[in-house]
């Protein structure tokens, strides 16, 4: 039987790491290609301020750079706000299939819901930039 897969963990490697995909790694293990996929535009977001600070706001690949962060960050958080609100049920069938459905590691925490709370401030914040 495999570890369960814990919801309120999977919240907050969303909210920290969620750009890395470091919420995909555990939930769908090193295998997931998606999850190597997202640091590129990460990446390329971090490539683009950093064109900013060398070369000034008139670049104009910085201007296409920097957005692609932005959007990573606001993936990621709403990928954390879809986990925060699913129910237990729906989380153990969908994560935890070998364990039962009322199981604990499917439960939403204090530390959940504030994980939840940051994901909503940081996403709306990096969708609207």
């Amino acid at each position: 039987m495999a570890s369960p897969r814990n919801k309120t963990i999977t919240v907050v490697l969303a909210v920290l790491g969620g750009t890395l995909g470091l919420h995909r790694f555990y939930l769908k293990g090193l295998g997931d290609w998606v999850g190597w996929l997202r640091p590129v535009p990460t990446a390329l977001g971090w490539w683009g301020i950093e064109r900013v600070l060398a070369y000034g706001q008139d670049d104009k690949l910085s201007w296409v750079l920097i957005p692609l962060l932005g959007l990573s960050m606001a993936m990621a958080c709403l990928a954390g706000i879809v986990y925060a609100l699913m129910d237990r049920e729906k989380w153990n069938r969908e994560f935890n299939p070998d364990h039962p459905t009322d199981a604990a590691s499917g439960g939403t925490s204090w530390i959940t819901i504030g994980a939840l709370i940051a994901a909503l401030m940081v996403g709306t914040v990096s969708f609207m930039g």
